[in-house]
């Protein structure tokens, strides 16, 4: 246990993440007594800008970190500006990193992503296995930069004994999430289309053939694993945060289970002129259950059926 109550300055708190792990903290009765929990937004500080990095660390004293924030974007803008989104995601990692250590951070917490694997590789995918290949090429800005988190994190380990990991989830979404059709994560993007083409009366038309596989993750499932691995993950190597192998859905299915939480009873077609990215990711949980074996996920359908409503619900205020 903690001698003193934790003061957790949390990166990224205003996005899909960080709303979910707030929503776990302040209404599911994860917060402690005496805990502070700090989101940070955008407008709280621009993290690619080292001093504004110190200054917010300066005026909240954190013990602990959870770092979410990124640059990110959906599949096709990271094709147009791969440098982009490594240079960005370079310095807000370095920044995050070296100002935690710095002001004597005991831990940080960082978000990886699925699409930090090798491109070519065996599957399922595992936490050993990250570093053994290239990332597929469509994004491999960002996924070089998210890898050098794993790096960064041994590298404190080695040097100066810190607790500094990261977990690894795989496609996340939920309230809050990114709903743009053109640069939000794909199942979330899709509901905006869906819901978009029922109130027009045409046709959804989803880019590629469908048939890319996915292991989906609810983003309240995610906040309680996250604060978990705040509490309790003491490895410096990262763990993967996901349902099971057998949960993992084509892009297809997901579409009719979008199309049944929206009761959109239109045409649905698919664009096989535009790219699919990566066919599959599979990663394997069993280091999670290791850990967790009774943690139980949100089933699909249902975790697409409270995003769909919270979309609905939230129209004005999501992020389109």
């Amino acid at each position: 246990m903690e001698t003193k109550p934790m003061r957790v300055l949390v990166t990224g708190g205003s996005g899909l993440l960080g709303k979910a792990i707030e929503h776990v903290v302040e209404q599911e009765g994860e917060k402690l007594e005496g805990e502070q929990w700090i989101f940070l937004s955008s407008k709280d500080a621009n993290l690619t800008d080292v001093e504004q990095t110190r200054a917010v660390f300066e005026k909240h004293r954190p013990t602990h970190v959870i770092h979410l924030a990124a640059k990110v974007g959906g599949l096709y803008l990271h094709m147009r500006e791969n440098l982009h989104f490594l240079r960005d995601n370079l310095k807000i990692n370095d920044n995050v990193l070296q100002t935690a250590h710095e002001n004597g951070v005991t831990k940080v917490v960082s978000c990886l992503s699925s699409c930090i694997f090798p491109d070519k590789t065996t599957y399922p995918i595992n936490e050993t296995m990250i570093h053994n290949g290239l990332p597929h090429d469509s994004n491999f800005g960002y996924s070089h930069a998210k890898r050098m988190i794993d790096v960064q994190n041994r590298a404190y380990f080695q040097q100066y004994g810190h607790h500094y990991t990261a977990v690894i989830p795989t496609n996340v979404f939920g309230p809050f999430d990114n709903f743009n059709i053109e640069n939000g994560h794909v199942l979330s993007a899709l509901i905006n289309k869906t819901y978009t083409a029922q109130k027009e009366g045409t046709p959804v038309t989803v880019c590629g053939s469908g048939a890319p596989r996915r292991q989906f993750v609810y983003s309240l499932d995610l906040g309680r694993l996250i604060v978990w691995a705040l509490r309790n993950y003491e490895e410096v190597s990262p763990i993967i945060l996901s349902v099971g192998e057998d949960d993992e859905v084509s892009i297809k299915e997901a579409v009719d289970m979008i199309a049944e939480a929206l009761k959109f009873d239109g045409k649905i077609n698919y664009d096989t002129t535009m790219s699919d990215g990566q066919m599959k990711k599979t990663a394997s949980n069993a280091k999670l259950r290791t850990y967790r074996p009774d943690f139980t996920f949100t089933p699909l359908k249902d975790a697409i059926k409270m995003t769909c409503d919270w979309f609905i619900t939230n129209y004005d205020i999501a992020r389109t």
